[in-house]
């Protein structure tokens, strides 16, 4: 635009001069005017200006991506060296992403409507992966993004909605005995799956943070743009004792609707939720943060990593970690599609200190129906529990800690097969089941694991072997290869628990667990 603008100035120059001929003075005398490029003009008129490119502010674009079961959006997100932001890569042809406009290079300024430029790429990671099926993306073309940066703009300023916009609001109503869910709703005369939403003075909507004159949007997992007044009717009066909403009050509703952006749960702020996900702190000053982790399977047929059998006193115990939770992050890593060796590994792999973020079972079942991630609206810090206001959970979920029994002294062994073997020897006694040390050489592998004479071998390699003979186990030790693992109590201990459970019942349960769970004390 510069250099068009001298060529244009210039020619003008020339023209002027060769129609003029030269310039006549007042006294009547002509003087040729000689241009000399060094020198210029001094015109104000002819000043040259870049008027249009000071005035240059780039133009971010909103991608609204939307993916089926199974299916992935269809791009990379990375962050390069010798490049700012985060970057999008390898878009797929055809893909989701492709399809929403996205194109290599473009740079992420916000996922719903959240600023993530100056954010931690595996938090941005994370933003996008709890989304699940829609996800609503802010980027900007590379080349304009890192002209933006090399003049010093603004990103935020320019990424962000007016101030005067105020997220959605995802409210939880419980029923009043009396006065029910305090709510209201109302069709939009002559628009079709639109509805207003007037909570009762004081009642259970209004207590949930539904305001008056709000937009629904919506209930229990389903956009209400898609219901008939009927349909919707017809729901809220089975929907029992709670009902979960999703509203934007109208001023809001009506700016997403001139940047034609979705209005989606992971957008919003939560209020009365009954269950959140809480990320603990493990700090540990022995090998051991006191908890048993163990891959159970629910009625659903899937499998869970839960958290079982807090030792008194352990970090576990103290970072309040709760018996029959959930593990759903290790370091803010993701442990749904892991084995449960490597949700072991990364445990291990942390250290002294370790961050797990855990549920409830009945949270998660609460955030399935849903549709959302249980992940999406997470307790930062266990100190702040309770401080945030909800629904009471049930009397055994807030319940303390209940007195450890004699189970937690169950330790897990860990051995490298040294040049003489693992040192340890295999016994048991023909008058009652059960595998047992007999033998643990000085200075060996087994010493060193923390084998002691007379414990009592639970599981080998992550199999239990509590009923099996003594032959049987010993093949497993040696199946094993150079690593082997140990699950073990001690004698006096395993006594107790005997003493303290019904055999009958204790076989039946042995047999269905064996099958269901793999366990590792860390």
């Amino acid at each position: 635009m510069y250099y068009l603008n001298v060529i244009h100035t210039v020619s003008l120059m020339f023209t002027a001069i060769s129609l003029s001929k030269g310039l006549v003075a007042d006294g009547g005398l002509r003087e040729r005017f000689t241009f000399n490029p060094k020198e210029g003009i001094d015109n104000p008129v002819m000043v040259i200006t870049d008027d249009a490119d000071s005035v240059w502010t780039p133009i971010p674009r909103s991608c609204i991506l939307k993916r089926e079961d199974g299916e992935f959006y269809g791009f990379h997100l990375r962050v390069e060296r010798g490049r700012q932001g985060h970057i999008i890569r390898n878009v797929v042809s055809g893909g989701v992403a492709e399809r929403s406009g996205l194109r290599d290079g473009d740079r992420l300024l916000e996922v719903n409507n959240c600023y993530i430029d100056d954010v931690p790429h595996p938090e941005v990671a994370r933003k996008i992966k709890i989304s699940r099926h829609q996800l609503c993306l802010l980027v900007l073309d590379g080349e304009d993004y890192e002209r933006a940066v090399s003049r010093g703009q603004d990103l935020k300023r320019l990424a962000h909605m007016d101030e005067s916009c105020k997220p959605p609001r995802l409210c939880h109503i419980t029923r009043d005995p009396v006065s029910g869910l305090g709510i209201t709703v109302t069709p939009l005369e002559g628009e079709k799956g639109r509805f207003v939403v007037n909570p009762v003075a004081g009642g259970a909507a209004e207590k949930a943070a539904v305001c008056k004159g709000d937009r629904l949007v919506w209930i229990n997992g389903a956009m209400v743009s898609d219901l008939t007044h009927f349909a919707l009717s017809k729901m809220m009066k089975k929907c029992g004792d709670h009902i979960t909403i999703l509203v934007i009050d109208s001023e809001t509703e009506k700016k997403y609707t001139q940047r034609r952006l979705p209005i989606l749960p992971t957008m919003a702020t939560p209020h009365q939720l009954p269950y959140r996900a809480r990320t603990l702190h493990l700090i540990s000053v022995s090998e051991s943060f006191g908890f048993l982790l163990r891959l159970e399977k629910a009625p659903s047929g899937r499998t869970y990593h839960i958290l079982r059998e807090m030792t008194r006193g352990s970090p576990a115990e103290r970072a309040g970690v709760r018996d029959g939770e959930l593990l759903l992050e290790v370091n803010g890593e993701s442990v749904e599609s892991l084995k449960h060796e490597e949700v072991v590994d990364r445990v291990k792999l942390s250290g002294r200190e370790v961050y797990l973020t855990t549920i409830t079972p009945k949270g998660l079942e609460f955030y399935t129906q849903l549709g959302l991630s249980p992940l999406l609206f997470c307790e930062d810090d266990a100190a702040d529990e309770g401080k945030e206001s909800s629904v009471p959970t049930s009397a055994e979920e807030n319940s303390p800690p209940k007195e450890m029994d004699v189970s937690s002294n169950l330790r897990l062994c860990s051995l490298q097969k040294g040049p003489l073997g693992f040192g340890f020897k295999l016994g048991c006694d023909p008058q009652s089941p059960g595998t047992f040390i007999s033998q643990v050489a000085s200075g060996g592998p087994g010493q060193s694991a923390g084998l002691l004479v007379g414990d009592i071998v639970e599981e080998v390699n992550g199999q239990s072997v509590e009923e099996k003979p003594l032959e049987d186990v010993t093949m497993l030790v040696e199946e094993g290869g150079h690593i082997l693992s140990l699950l073990v109590t001690h004698k006096t201990c395993y006594n107790k628990m005997e003493k303290t459970e019904t055999p009958s019942k204790d076989v039946t349960r042995a047999e269905q667990e064996e099958e269901d769970y793999e366990i590792s004390a860390l």
